[in-house]
């Protein structure tokens, strides 16, 4: 169960430190999609894609043109995860599954990049993905991602066996129990956390639950930049914020390492 930490999508918004936290504000902020890839006794694992290769070789094909004007995402057609895979000695076609936090477009981007891998996905969310009930979810849920027919492993809710604490979902097909979906929903209907137990003990993926290390402190700091932007895309708010709470209540009383998305910090301690 070997884990590697990438970035499969480096973005740099406007707006420096009120972003991303960090000294400087007339600059743009560095964020990434933090992907990974483990290797274990069921073959290559993705949790999460990132951007795919034609989202950053042309990007008018699949990603709106607000998005990549405010985002401003790297167009580097290295940072695919399909590249990187290969970069690092593997075959793609050995990507077994993918485990998905959720369905928006700097998560899903790469799916068609690995057609042959079963996807494992939250029934809320794919129905989410599938029927967008508002402009907001036809506008982040791009269906240019899936018009491959990917091979949907779709999980549903359990009944909240537990998890550190929290609900999850087991059983993923396929998969060992070393992998597990953990219900954090509010920045979509049906996001997720996802869970690995890894060579160095229990990892969680928490997607966009929380986009700032410094929310996950005790004095659940974030940056102006952030908060505007989780007001924005949040489908449900007091799910959100209930979920980050019991992000933090989990992180004070297990050994567990928890990281979000987007952090660039989170990301460069994890592949030191």
């Amino acid at each position: 169960m070997r884990v590697r930490h990438l970035d499969c999508g480096s973005m740099h918004p406007l707006g420096g430190k009120l972003v991303d936290g960090e000294p400087g504000l007339f600059r743009f902020a560095h964020m990434v999609c933090h992907v990974l890839l483990v290797e274990s006794d069921d073959g290559l694992v993705l949790v999460d894609t990132g951007f795919g290769v034609t989202d950053l070789t042309d990007p008018r094909t699949n990603l709106p043109g607000p998005f990549v004007a405010l985002v401003r995402p790297v167009l580097d057609p290295a940072q695919a995860a399909v590249r990187q895979v290969k970069a690092l000695g593997y075959d793609p076609a050995d990507v077994r599954h993918i485990i998905l936090t959720h369905l928006d477009l700097d998560h899903a981007g790469g799916l068609a990049d690995f057609p042959d891998a079963r996807v494992h996905v939250y029934g809320p969310e794919l129905r989410a993905a599938l029927t967008p009930a508002t402009g907001a979810e036809r506008h982040r849920y791009r269906q240019a991602h899936w018009a491959h027919g990917p091979k949907w492993e779709v999980h549903e809710p359990t009944g909240g066996e537990g998890w550190m604490g929290m609900e999850a979902v087991r059983g993923l097909a396929g998969l060992s129990d070393d992998f597990l979906l953990v219900p954090l929903v509010g920045h979509t209907r049906g996001h997720c956390g996802v869970a690995v137990r890894s060579d160095d003990g229990w990892l969680l993926h928490a997607g966009d639950a929380y986009f700032n290390r410094a929310q996950m402190g005790p004095t659940a700091k974030s940056t102006v930049g952030l908060r505007v932007f989780e007001s924005l895309v949040q489908t449900e708010k007091e799910a959100r914020k209930a979920n980050q709470d019991r992000l933090r209540t989990m992180l004070a009383a297990h050994d567990v390492t928890v990281f979000s998305a987007h952090d660039v910090v989170e990301l460069r301690q994890l592949t030191r």
